[in-house]
């Protein structure tokens, strides 16, 4: 399948990167005609991914038009908020009935959709069929070829089977699953939980909080899935708890920081600037919000991180609210 990866920021070059492997040619389109012109000569995305050699088969492109003509496979690696805006922007690029991969995390601020919706909405008249990359996979591991497995989501399953072939290589494996919706709502929800996970990190709390917070946070997670219509043996995959524990202890993990830093006692402007790109759980954390209240799904460690960076309430009282609720039985 001819591949295009749309957005050259970090995770997109390590995407094009894991595509090319073994010298399969793979299209990058980026927005900044310097960026791509830089990274065609000296083969390394200086702004996003400085000291990484990419792949000599990957092809960067600031043209649209170019990147997407005759393409089978395209995979959107742009932020979750800006992704309905710019494929308004370049629908009429996209090839009739194409593949089109989701590498996004996140759920849509007041629409509460989510990247699938989008696309949907948004390429429904090129008839694309839709699939979703998600997983424990930070940009930096692939891009020095350690060994990553993710998941993709794909309900036409013989679609799946030749987008899995395409993508995986002996270091990149690619697992398949038809719940889209799953694949989906795990790789956003657990940005919401890193964010938590840095907040407590921050406050000095150590292994012991880590590991509560992981746990019941795959229990929300899993919890708003269902009612969603995903299913729940989804979260306990790579999408979810695989996921879930990278980001949640990994340096590399922006919504850790961002809660790290915010337990610390900066404020989250302060706190996003100071780690710089995008974080997406930030965003999501209000979207899924809204869900659990819309569906009245109880997810009470959403709820204080939401309380934390929106309302604000300091993390050391959020701790408290959550340690001071009703005893129960484990579920």
């Amino acid at each position: 399948m001819q591949a295009v990866v749309l957005g050259a920021g970090s995770w997109g070059t390590a995407l094009a990167h894991a595509l090319a492997f073994s010298g399969k040619e793979t299209v990058l389109w980026g927005r900044s005609g310097a960026l791509m012109a830089e990274m065609a000569q000296c083969r390394e995305n200086r702004r996003y991914l400085p000291g990484w050699p990419v792949a000599a088969a990957v092809r960067p492109t600031a043209d649209m038009a170019a990147a997407l003509h005759g393409a089978e496979l395209v995979v959107l690696a742009i932020p979750c908020q800006r992704l309905a805006a710019f494929l308004r922007e370049h629908a009429a690029f996209f090839p009739e009935g194409v593949a089109v991969v989701g590498a996004g995390k996140g759920v849509e601020q007041g629409s509460l959709r989510t990247m699938g919706q989008v696309v949907a909405a948004e390429l429904g008249a090129r008839q694309v069929r839709y699939g979703v990359l998600s997983g424990p996979s930070f940009a930096a591991g692939v891009m020095a070829g350690q060994p990553t497995a993710v998941v993709l989501g794909c309900a036409d399953a013989a679609l799946g089977e030749r987008i899995q072939v395409r993508c995986a290589s002996p270091v990149f494996r690619v697992y398949g699953t038809t719940d889209v919706l799953g694949v989906e709502l795990a790789g956003a929800l657990k940005n919401v939980m890193a964010i938590a996970a840095g907040l407590a990190d921050g406050l000095g709390f150590g292994e012991n909080a880590r590991a509560a917070l992981i746990t019941r946070g795959l229990a929300e997670m899993a919890r708003l899935g269902e009612a969603m219509g995903a299913r729940a043996q989804t979260f306990m995959g790579l999408a979810g708890l695989g996921d879930l524990v990278l980001t949640c202890t990994g340096d590399a993990s922006r919504n850790r920081r961002v809660g790290l830093a915010v337990g610390r006692g900066h404020t989250l402007e302060a706190a996003l600037a100071q780690v710089g790109g995008v974080a997406e759980g930030v965003w999501t954390t209000q979207a899924v919000w809204a869900l659990a209240q819309r569906l009245g799904v109880e997810m009470p460690i959403c709820e204080q991180v939401h309380a934390v960076l929106f309302s604000g309430k300091s993390p050391v009282e959020a701790v408290r609210t959550l340690m001071g609720r009703p005893l129960r039985w484990e579920a």
